[in-house]
């Protein structure tokens, strides 16, 4: 598993630097929503494992998308799912805290690591157990000036992607990547269990064209 050197010159080759949540989807809707995804540009996939037959869905999805794309899992609280992860072909493993077991291995098994943090103790302890990028989760419940408090202190190439309540708002978007977000992970705003393949993809353009104008 890359360090959080190695994935930050990964991520900077990102066009779209954003991760879909999938939450909910199931094996039957993962392949049209994965397509509607990629035709707007997200190539970061994450099926949280509190999905109906996550691992299914992640093994299908790798086999879809090959080498357009990664594909892993969310919601990842013990090595053990970490290790299903793995076998089932998943290359991220995402976690809504911050556990040096799942980190390590995710490390030992060459995946990316994303563990969920919300302090910079934790922030810390999480790169030194060797995470990829950090996920700061629940966004929501801090302001974006936390997260440039952290980047005074954390190593200037970790990656920070705020986590919960993004919206397809370049204002919200300008204000979190000013304070160091360099990317962001989509949730509920982005997919909700039952939503078609359509209905994503739409979704998913408003995420992209949010993004790109949160550089002006």
């Amino acid at each position: 598993m890359m360090d959080y050197r190695d994935f930050s010159t990964q991520w900077q080759q990102t066009t779209l630097p954003l991760v879909a949540i999938l939450r909910g989807l199931t094996p039957e809707d993962a392949p049209a929503v994965a397509e509607g995804l990629l035709a707007e540009g997200f190539t970061w996939l994450e099926v949280p494992l509190n999905s109906p037959d996550a691992l299914t869905s992640i093994a299908l999805l790798r086999e879809q998308i090959g080498s357009r794309g990664y594909v892993g899992a969310g919601t990842v609280l013990t090595a053990q799912q970490v290790d299903a992860v793995a076998d089932a072909g998943g290359q991220i493993i995402i976690s809504p805290n911050m556990s040096v077991d799942v980190i390590r291995r995710s490390r030992e098994r060459g995946l990316i690591s994303m563990p969920g943090v919300i302090t910079p103790s934790e922030a810390f302890t999480a790169l030194q157990a060797g995470a990829s990028a950090l996920k700061l989760f629940p966004a929501e419940s801090v302001e974006p000036g936390t997260l440039s408090a952290w980047r005074a202190v954390l190593p200037a190439e970790v990656v920070c992607l705020p986590v919960g309540g993004i919206q397809p708002d370049a204002a919200q978007m300008r204000t979190w990547r000013n304070a160091g977000a360099q990317g962001f992970g989509l949730g509920g705003g982005l997919y909700r269990r039952a939503d078609d393949a359509q209905k994503v993809q739409q979704k998913a353009r408003d995420y992209r064209e949010a993004w790109r104008n949160s550089h002006r």
